[in-house]
């Protein structure tokens, strides 16, 4: 699903909300969580699952091309963990 196609769905889920309410709700649901994680933070939603951030350390690595060792910096990456209920509904669409 998109982004424009979640717009798309609330507004037809929720007839006092205009598309353009429903664009405004989800940019800045999808905003705070961006803030959350960038800040470092975790965010977590029962049913569905967990925003957290995973912490890789700096490594060296190669240049496939050239086959020169490069220094690979350390970075952090969103990761997403699912929730129970959310397993268990993907696993019984099978």
């Amino acid at each position: 699903m998109t982004r424009s196609e979640l717009i798309t769905r609330l507004a037809a889920q929720f007839p006092q909300l205009t598309a353009k309410d429903a664009e405004l709700s989800a940019k800045a649901i999808l905003e705070g969580m961006s803030e959350s994680l960038a800040r470092g933070g975790r965010i977590e939603i029962r049913g569905f699952g967990t925003f957290a951030l995973n912490h890789r350390p700096a490594r060296s690595g190669r240049n496939p091309s050239t086959g020169e060792t490069v220094s690979v910096p350390a970075k952090r990456l969103p990761h997403f963990t699912p929730g129970k209920e959310l397993r268990e509904r993907v696993q019984a669409s099978k």
